[in-house]
């Protein structure tokens, strides 16, 4: 055999070692917010058809500064759809989100907006989550009614962010 057969028989031998030893690419991972149930979860779950998103919840990536839940992303376009049978989470007003993540990067901080109002932010200490989910306890006692939250992961290594919005029916103080 001459030295070119024997260099592709041996790469052809190698490559499935490589493949099953390297790291895979980060294509489809990154996070959202897994509990309560975000829309992206929802369609995850299954709980009302939502096309492509539901094999990739974690994929909800767009420039940061957006206040909408697709991230401006078309492919996850019904996302933003308010109409959709959204199920919201009962809550009395303090509520703690979990995010989810399938790949850890550094983090500028954690937005969490209903409409225009930025109600909390907590810093990510330019370092990585330190496990593959976070919790953060909110306070959203000042907004009673059906609300639609909107969590945003503002990653600070890239101009990006990852989107999430999770359905509220919050109830009046007492």
């Amino acid at each position: 055999m001459n030295r070119s057969r024997l260099s592709i028989l041996g790469a052809a031998g190698i490559a499935p070692f490589l493949v099953a030893v390297l790291p895979a690419g980060a294509a489809n991972a990154h996070g959202y917010i897994s509990s309560p149930s975000s829309r992206q979860a929802q369609c995850a779950e299954e709980v009302l058809p939502c096309g492509p998103i539901k094999y990739e919840p974690q994929s909800v990536e767009g420039p940061k500064g957006q206040l909408n839940c697709s991230a401006g992303d078309p492919r996850w376009a019904e996302l933003d759809d308010d109409t959709k049978p959204w199920q919201a989470y009962n809550t009395d007003g303090t509520v703690t989100f979990t995010w989810t993540f399938t790949a850890r990067h550094r983090t500028l901080n954690y937005e969490y907006w209903i409409g225009n109002t930025r109600v909390a932010v907590i810093d990510g200490n330019n370092q990585p989550p330190p496990d593959s989910t976070v919790t953060h306890t909110i306070d959203l006692t000042k907004f009673p009614g059906r609300q639609k939250l909107i969590g945003i992961w503002n990653i600070a290594d890239t101009p990006n962010a990852f989107y999430s919005c999770v359905d509220l029916q919050i109830a009046n103080p007492s």
